[in-house]
């Protein structure tokens, strides 16, 4: 079974983007812009997730710099199961939370799922990863699939 990270390879589902300055919603729709090039999800799947932020804050930001944009399973607009990376240069700016700590982040695991069960087990391998901090600090300097690739043999999560 390949990994979340080979998949995302796989299916090119991936973005790097360099210098640009973004806001959070903006970096929202672009984190699913390779979601939509295979129809994954429809190109207007970003609203449902920029409206739950707005809704609940930044509940998705977590620490070093992570955000994993998603909405309730089985939303409108999604066609298969996937996970989206996007590595931006500069860190996106999502606010405070309700504890008013700042939420920033610039790698984005942006999710999209068919089932409740593919949604949860998408979420379980990404939690492996989140607390592999050598391999989000080697996901972040990643410019090219190669380097997300590498990344994961240097540093291999556990449970995969």
């Amino acid at each position: 079974m390949s990994s979340v990270l080979q998949t995302i390879v796989e299916k090119k589902h991936y973005k790097f983007i360099s210098g640009k300055d973004m806001t959070w919603q903006e970096a929202v729709q672009v984190s699913t812009e390779s979601l939509v090039a295979d129809g994954s999800v429809s190109p207007d799947f970003y609203k449902q997730i920029v409206a739950c932020i707005e809704k609940y804050g930044p509940y998705m930001v977590f620490e070093h710099n992570v955000a994993m944009p998603h909405t309730t399973e089985n939303a409108e607009g999604v066609y298969k199961t996937g996970v989206g990376f996007m590595v931006c240069e500069n860190l996106i700016d999502f606010g405070k939370d309700e504890d008013g700590e700042e939420k920033k982040a610039n790698l984005f695991f942006t999710l999209c799922a068919e089932n409740p069960s593919e949604h949860m087990d998408n979420i379980q391998q990404l939690s492996n990863i989140f607390v592999n901090e050598d391999l989000l600090d080697a996901l972040a300097a990643a410019k090219t699939p190669e380097d997300i690739l590498e990344a994961e043999k240097k540093y291999p999560c556990d449970d995969e």
